[in-house]
């Protein structure tokens, strides 16, 4: 492949053929969802899932999202408990991903689960992913379309940065209304957090919903559990009310900055805005970027989740 940016084709029916056609000749393409831009690839040839791992420089014992069309497809990959079921009848297709045991007749390359005896399935929404998977005609892993632990993708330029020269096309939709990644969900247990809360997951739950510290690589079950994860290369301080000098300030609620995720103090807004906020804060120059408090609670959760990992030491 050449080293040079990949081309980005508006969203379209010429972009979806040209797409599908690499996909059918074992390469990897970029596609927006409704959460991040997503690197595809067909799950079920290991030397196309060997791409999405060369050309992200993602760890192989970190398994991926497999994406599919409906729950009908999915029930060909994947055993579904009552839990599971219902879980998906009610959300999907939307930014929900389940873990589900993987059947022996899935015909999945082992690399998307990584060795594992259980597959992360996802029914996307996004009109772009939709069109692709009915294009390509197979199931698709997709994790996020970015070198490993970088700052995620939500818009085409984004990916264009992080992945010049290692693939060959963008479909570029826009900027992606979630703005995290999927809410990871096995049985009763949140993996990631993410746009879908643990409130409005289990309303009725009447016991403590799990949710699990970062693993170290010998015990990662799930995608995007690794610790340290979707970070800017300028170090990331957590909960400043104010700059340090030479910092650059992302603002919450009354705390402006020199960007904010929402003035208002909209959470929803505020995970929307989050990836391209620090993308912007690391094309800054800055050599630090410090992030106000950001409330604990519903999908406050899942912004807190990325900032930690993004903070962690590399």
């Amino acid at each position: 492949m050449s080293a040079t940016n990949p081309r980005i084709l508006p969203y379209g029916t010429a972009a979806i053929e040209e797409a599908a056609r690499l996909i059918a000749e074992g390469g990897c393409v970029a596609v927006p969802t409704e959460t991040v831009y997503g690197l595809a690839a067909d799950a079920t040839e290991s030397r196309a899932v060997a791409g999405i791992y060369q050309a992200k420089g993602r760890p192989s014992f970190n398994p991926l999202i497999v994406h599919v069309t409906d729950i009908a497809a999915a029930e060909r990959l994947a055993e579904f408990s009552e839990i599971s079921r219902d879980l998906a009848l009610r959300f999907w297709p939307g930014p929900l991903t389940l873990v589900l045991p993987v059947r022996a007749d899935a015909g999945l390359s082992a690399l998307v689960t990584a060795g594992l005896d259980t597959v992360a399935i996802r029914v996307p929404r996004h009109r772009a992913m939709q069109a692709l998977l009915v294009a390509a005609g197979r199931p698709l892993a997709a994790p996020s379309a970015n070198a490993s632990g970088s700052i995620s993708p939500t818009r085409a330029e984004h990916v264009a940065k992080s992945l010049s020269g290692r693939i060959p096309l963008v479909i570029d939709d826009g900027p992606t209304p979630a703005g995290l990644e999927s809410t990871i969900v096995r049985e009763h247990e949140i993996l990631r957090p993410g746009p879908l809360t643990a409130e409005t997951l289990f309303p009725d739950e009447d016991r403590p919903v799990h949710l699990p510290e970062a693993k170290r690589p010998g015990e990662i079950i799930a995608p995007g559990q690794l610790e340290s994860h979707y970070a800017p290369a300028s170090p990331v301080r957590l909960d400043a009310v104010q700059a340090r000098g030479g910092e650059w300030l992302i603002g919450f609620g009354e705390i402006a900055g020199d960007d904010t995720l929402s003035a208002t103090g909209d959470l929803i807004e505020a995970a929307a805005r989050l990836f391209d906020a620090l993308h912007r804060a690391d094309a800054s120059g800055a050599p630090s970027i410090a992030v106000a408090p950001i409330p604990r609670q519903g999908i406050g959760i899942a912004i807190n989740d990325r900032l930690r990992r993004a903070a962690s030491p590399r």
